[in-house]
């Protein structure tokens, strides 16, 4: 016998029949056997494993009420409902992640690796080209009832500018100003200087050069709201379609592209570690061009980037130079996932070298001078046109109004990055053409075929 001074352990089993443990204070109580209290251990251990064996459950017992546990003066009680209910949340959990990556898997990852698709994304690009087509009927609908003007004049530029004549114009602003008859106003009034003031001033602040580091202004709205500042209530269906839209962009379309981004990037870290540590041969080439291709293209559908490449015959060489017009830092993913690309040019053997001659992003609409250092090298030069369609995401980088992380997550709640890739056939300097002509030329067959404009600067 062993004294264990005003306490003793005792125990019990509940009405649901589970084991709890309790203790009692009991001053007048002496002592406890260990004995007895081993052997009432090994016999509560025996019959809990002869009620697991069988598959008892409480809540099958009659008068069962769950689980409780006392200590001292309080009492915990788990329903078996909670449980049950616990159990249910967790097995819907697994299943829905164990789906979603098997979707994931089988429908965009595995095709990004082989350079397949199975027609989802053009499908989903159709879709919303007819919502839009839609959104934009009923805008004008709304905007002809409330006889206002529902866009800005036809401008990509700092100020806005009405597509009118300067004689209208000015007769235009007599008109409002004065009670007189236009017939009898003669030809110039003194406050006419006023007008051709501002428009100097106009022409001086909004040149054809910093209207091209500004995003390009849509004619009719997707669904976006930082796309379309004139934006006005027009009616209660199509603010509910918009707010679907941010549902759609936020809750689905965003932890999806960040889940293959991840997915994309570590395996290009993998990959290349792995790779890296193989001896020198083709077969280290041929795993090292796959490995990035693979990852490129699974970083592409992870902006659910619809790609139409043109020419792929024209495709860059070995010991060349691709040149391409610059408008986001994608263009790099944009043509790696078609191709492969590197940093020589004297070895013939090696991998072509990419430039982007500008050396900053523009908005998509024009193409600016060439820096000359690339065209004076002498190596063959294979021009690519990249131009995307902002209709369903601007791809343009304004570095100094966002940051990168607030670029990309602006790209990944985009509906879509589109966008066509033309390959122009391969372009050698003349005998009589120095670095700079050579760069003007290609700048030049560049703008022609993206349909952009050829600025001089």
């Amino acid at each position: 016998m062993t004294r264990y001074g005003p306490s003793i352990l005792h125990l019990q089993i509940c009405k649901g029949g589970s084991h709890c443990l309790r203790r009692i204070w009991e001053p007048w109580s002496l002592a406890v056997d260990l004995a007895a209290c081993k052997q009432l251990f090994a016999k509560v251990t025996a019959e809990k494993g002869a009620l697991r064996e069988k598959n008892i459950e409480s809540t099958s017992m009659p008068g069962a009420s769950g689980i409780t546990l006392t200590a001292g003066s309080m009492t915990h009680s788990v329903p078996a409902s909670v449980s049950y209910w616990r159990s249910l949340i967790v097995n819907l959990l697994g299943i829905s992640l164990t789906v979603l990556f098997t979707l994931l898997l089988v429908f965009i990852i595995v095709p990004a690796i082989f350079g397949v698709s199975f027609g989802i994304r053009k499908l989903y690009m159709k879709t919303l080209l007819k919502i839009f087509a839609w959104a934009t009927l009923r805008m004008e609908r709304g905007a002809k009832e409330k006889n206002h003007q529902l866009y800005k004049p036809y401008t990509n530029g700092i100020i806005a500018k009405d597509p009118t004549s300067l004689e209208e114009e000015i007769k235009e602003i007599r008109r409002s100003g004065s009670s007189k008859a236009l017939d009898n106003t003669p030809e110039f009034e003194l406050s006419d200087i006023f007008y051709f003031c501002r428009k100097g001033m106009e022409t001086i602040m909004d040149d054809e050069v910093t209207k091209r580091f500004s995003a390009e202004e849509l004619e009719s709205w997707n669904l976006l709201s930082r796309t379309n500042y004139n934006f006005q209530y027009i009616s209660l269906r199509l603010t509910v379609l918009w707010g679907l839209g941010v549902l759609i962009r936020y809750c689905f379309l965003l932890p999806l592209r960040i889940a293959l981004a991840f997915t994309g990037i570590s395996l290009l870290v993998v990959g290349t570690t792995v790779v890296g540590y193989l001896p020198n041969g083709r077969f280290k080439e041929f795993l090292s061009k796959h490995v990035h291709l693979m990852c490129y293209r699974i970083c592409v559908r992870a902006l659910t980037a619809i790609i139409t490449y043109h020419d792929r015959k024209n495709r860059p060489r070995n010991g060349g130079i691709c040149v391409a017009n610059h408008t986001s830092p994608i263009d790099v993913i944009i043509l790696a996932s078609d191709g492969y690309y590197a940093m020589h040019v004297q070895d013939k053997s090696k991998l072509p070298i990419l430039i982007f001659p500008e050396g900053t992003c523009i908005n998509n609409t024009s193409v600016m001078m060439f820096k000359k250092g690339s065209f004076e090298i002498g190596a063959t030069v294979y021009p690519v046109a990249i131009k995307y369609d902002p209709q369903f995401g601007d791809a343009f980088w304004n570095s100094s109004k966002y940051g990168m992380v607030t670029y990309l997550l602006r790209m990944m709640t985009s509906w879509a990055i589109v966008c066509s890739v033309w390959y122009l056939p391969p372009m050698t300097r003349e005998k009589d053409e120095d670095a700079v002509q050579f760069a003007n030329r290609v700048k030049s067959a560049i703008a022609r075929q993206g349909g952009l404009v050829d600025l001089l600067w």
